[in-house]
């Protein structure tokens, strides 16, 4: 598989992780790996910032794979095919069909952004 075909996979992948969490049988250290995978993929904050020229999109390139690919590792194989093939209907005309799943993260901006200003206001 090359990379261009890896990250087509991952847009089905981060999804299907995403699946992956809600699910009883997958392990608990699967669901903590995951849970910091889609918070990371969904968050606007990165290890290293984007405007960096380079050096910004390589936490993109490199770490979200590899936490994805570790995070695979630990969902029991049949399992996680069972979420990709549900995951594969999850994105209509490259947009997530499911919205309401980047509702907690703006929730959480919302909040800073409150707080942020609570705190220079008062």
């Amino acid at each position: 598989m090359d990379l261009k075909e890896r990250a087509r996979q991952l847009k089905t992948d981060i999804p299907a992780v995403f699946l992956c969490m809600k699910d009883k049988n997958t392990p608990a250290i699967a669901k903590v790996l995951a849970g910091v995978t889609v918070a990371y993929a969904l968050s606007p904050v990165d290890l290293i910032p984007d405007f960096i020229p380079v050096l910004g999109y390589l936490d993109d390139v490199i770490f979200l794979p590899f936490l994805i690919a570790l995070t695979i590792r630990f969902i029991p194989q049949e399992l996680f095919e069972h979420y990709r093939e549900e995951a594969n209907g999850l994105w209509v005309s490259e947009r997530p069909n499911k919205w309401y799943y980047a509702l907690p993260i703006v929730a959480i901006w919302l909040l800073v952004l409150w707080l942020i200003i609570e705190a220079f206001l008062f």
